[in-house]
């Protein structure tokens, strides 16, 4: 006899392993200037642009140049920032 946790954690498993992720898409250019701008306002710029949109959608911008370092930042759709984590 298979413990009813058991069934319910295999369950689970199976579940997360059939469920698609969404790729990440690029940022549309009203999009890549609301970003940019975003960033100016924490003394960044450029980086590499994604949208997840499974997250929101959430913004990803990763190797952004700042002016004490290269950070990875992310932002919601409005283009607040919501993280930035250094190298």
């Amino acid at each position: 006899v298979i413990p009813m946790k058991l069934l319910a954690i295999a369950a689970l498993a199976l579940a997360f392993l059939a469920t698609p992720a969404i790729a990440d898409e690029d940022v549309s250019e009203a999009e890549g200037k609301s970003i940019q701008d975003a960033l100016k306002a924490w003394g960044c710029e450029g980086g590499d642009m994604e949208k997840e949109p499974d997250a929101g959608p959430v913004y990803e911008v990763d190797d952004a140049n700042c002016v004490d370092g290269e950070y990875d930042i992310k932002l919601d759709q409005n283009f607040k920032v919501l993280l930035i984590s250094r190298h």
